[in-house]
């Protein structure tokens, strides 16, 4: 797999090195022909593997607010010929530019969401999210469980997935599945959840 250099090296760490994106990406029963956004796609390694290995078919986002992350995109998609990839850089509350209201079949973020929270524009998100996703598709969440544990974000940035769904069901959006055992082994226990919401 060709990756972008930049290694997520506008902000913080790829979650490449410590989460297994096969096991995040199996839990989406993707068919190959989906419209997919990767939002808030850091280095693109979860993109690039949607591209290559899951939606031939299809056509992929690649979503950021780091420009140098969207430059390093658009390089892959040049060096690498790739027809059905579209990179934009976009902070999402704000709104993702050049997205068709019920446009996308798949988004996820993957360690993305409690940035929201920290900028204080979770309602801003979800209301943007429900815009852009199909009726009958679906919006994935992987994020940091709400633990008090050294790895991660700080304990008040993290939301729990009761948290989100009250959320996510003030746009109209119902939690169809939730997977609390997925991520990295630490003492705790498995270091995520994933989550997942329909527009009813």
């Amino acid at each position: 797999m060709m990756m972008p250099e930049n290694g997520h090296r506008a902000h913080g760490f790829s979650s490449a090195a410590f989460l297994d994106s096969d096991e995040i990406l199996g839990e989406l029963n993707l068919n190959g022909d989906e419209t997919f956004m990767d939002a808030g796609c850091g280095d693109g390694h979860i993109a690039i593997k949607v591209l290559e290995d899951y939606n031939h078919k299809g056509t992929v986002y690649a979503v950021d607010i780091y420009d140098a992350s969207i430059d390093d995109m658009e390089t892959y998609k040049q060096e690498n010929d790739v027809e059905n990839l579209i990179n934009i850089e976009a902070d999402i509350p704000e709104g993702i530019p050049g997205v068709e209201d019920e446009s996308i079949d798949v988004v996820l973020l993957v360690n993305v969401f409690h940035g929201f929270k920290a900028s204080r524009k979770l309602d801003e998100a979800v209301m943007e999210l429900a815009r852009i996703v199909k009726k009958d598709g679906k919006i994935a969440i992987m994020d940091y469980k709400a633990w008090d544990v050294p790895k991660g974000p700080p304990t008040k940035m993290r939301s729990s997935p009761t948290d989100l769904e009250e959320l996510f069901n003030k746009q109209g959006l119902k939690m169809t599945y939730l997977n609390e055992e997925i991520g990295e082994d630490i003492p705790e226990g498995k270091s995520h959840f994933l989550i997942m919401f329909e527009k009813e």
